[in-house]
């Protein structure tokens, strides 16, 4: 059995399922090197792997650790508003309006045609970008350039490795944060500039408002992952959209025995102990490195129609275009292709970011000076993180905790109810808004770890350096 490392305190040590469940990842025999911990590791219901997982294979790519859906993950964006710029008035109607623009729990988003999905799913956000005639500079702060794909794909290739009713499903997707309960987008003000010469680089100052966006690659990305990952489907609609892709589906990269082995496989590994695992260099692995890039480029593009709208309401609001400049989109959920160690490998990170210190980062104009930008995300009522990776960081895969994390064990003051949680965060001065989802309450301060000790394990752990931290002023959440 592999090495676990823990990169956390000793009274954050996860609970006795989630050791059970990494030191079976740790009992893979193509996993590499060892496990890595991150501080904000907590299992999650459904979930063969924690959250906070990152784990590295050197011939094989195993679905089962991450999390649903690729590229569930982060964009910041600084806006030219500084202290005193916005009054709650004009905050209250930003919010009401983005309620509306930036759906939750909804079947229909921004629509696109078939042709710009799947430019969407070749080229990433810049296929979304082209459709919407925006602003091209900012794929230069987004991770990969927004792209997973080294080479893109032809259509005829995505159509042999995705069944087209996902695609036309997509078509309708687009725009839409999410009815998970902790996706958000918030407005933060930058309360405190940590360090001074990367805030510059990063164009940052104390007093001014950025949004915080979380959000991933919705039904498409998930109904990709179901395709090839043995999970069971959370959801009726999604067990029903799933199924008709399975039988409608034709590949000239899979025969249809292939196919039909792999519906059987993916079923019977649901109660393995073992991890499922793909051959990359095989017809299977082709066809699912082109289904989940293509739904992690999903996310990025998902992203970049948010925030599109975002801009949208705020000239609505504000009766002009008002500047937003993307500081960095990071995924925390997805497979690449990295050299660790001396060795070329997969890496799996399951709700960790990529966390690449200056040298890694060489060629970027900020990030070279920089390291690569990182989201500590706390929870609704409380501070968030803007952190920078290290060269030091080696132990991690270089990777950084996407947050707080689930602590082992509520707060006896923790809301119960959507009243209670409304009354703590007026009680914090942070708006609320929409929470209509379920699981909103669970996601509130009282049910989280303490995002300052999860800062300061970063910071022992030499996994990332802090820039500046940021205080929520209102939230919009699904």
């Amino acid at each position: 059995m592999l090495k676990i490392k823990y990169h956390v305190f000793k009274h954050l040590m996860p609970n006795e399922k989630t050791i059970k469940q990494l030191e079976q990842a740790a009992k893979e025999k193509d996993a590499f090197s060892h496990i890595a911990v991150m501080p904000d590791v907590h299992d999650k219901k459904g979930r063969k792997c924690p959250t906070g997982t990152v784990v590295a294979t050197r011939k094989y790519i195993m679905p089962q650790v991450l999390d649903t859906a690729p590229n569930c993950g982060m964009r910041l964006i600084r806006t030219p508003w500084g202290e005193g710029s916005l009054s709650d008035k004009q905050i209250d109607t930003m919010f009401n309006e983005l309620v509306k623009t930036v759906p939750t729990r909804t079947y229909l988003g921004n629509y696109v045609n078939f042709k710009t999905i799947l430019d969407i799913c070749r080229y990433g956000s810049k296929g979304l970008i082209d459709y919407l005639k925006g602003d091209e500079s900012e794929v230069e702060n987004t991770m990969r350039k927004g792209n997973f794909f080294n080479e893109p794909p032809g259509k005829k290739d995505l159509l042999n490795a995705v069944p087209r009713i996902f695609f036309r499903i997509a078509q309708f997707r687009l725009g839409i944060l999410g009815e998970a309960g902790n996706h958000f987008l918030d407005l933060m003000k930058i309360d405190e500039i940590i360090d001074e010469e990367k805030a510059k680089i990063l164009k940052l100052k104390k007093g001014q408002y950025v949004f915080l966006l979380h959000t991933g690659s919705g039904v498409f990305g998930q109904y990709n992952s179901y395709f090839f990952t043995p999970k069971k489907e959370e959801h009726l609609s999604m067990k029903i959209i799933t199924n008709l892709g399975r039988l409608s589906f034709f590949s000239n990269i899979m025969s249809r025995s292939d196919i039909t082995k792999l519906q059987k496989e993916v079923k019977k590994y649901r109660d393995k102990k073992e991890f499922f695992k793909i051959d990359p260099s095989s017809a299977r692995g082709k066809a699912y490195q082109l289904a989940h890039f293509s739904g992690a480029n999903y996310g990025f593009a998902n992203r970049t129609m948010i925030v599109h709208n975002l801009n949208n309401s705020l000239k609505k609001v504000f009766k002009k275009r008002i500047n937003l400049k993307t500081v960095y989109d990071i995924p925390h959920v997805f497979v690449d292709r990295e050299k660790h160690f001396g060795q070329n490998v997969w890496v799996h990170r399951n709700g960790a970011s990529r966390g690449f210190g200056p040298k890694r980062m060489s060629g970027h104009p900020q990030f070279e000076k920089t390291g690569e930008p990182g989201f500590l995300a706390g929870s609704m009522s409380t501070p968030s993180y803007l952190v920078c990776g290290l060269d030091s960081n080696s132990s991690t895969f270089y990777s950084i905790n996407h947050g707080a994390g689930r602590s082992k064990k509520a707060d006896e003051l923790a809301p119960q109810t959507k009243e209670e949680l409304f009354e703590k965060m007026q009680k914090n001065k942070v708006k609320l808004y929409n929470a209509k989802s379920k699981g909103v309450v669970q996601q509130a301060s009282g049910y989280y770890k303490d995002i300052d000790e999860i800062l300061k394990v970063n910071q022992e752990f030499k996994m990332s350096a802090p820039v500046a931290k940021l205080t929520p002023v209102a939230v919009l959440m699904a």
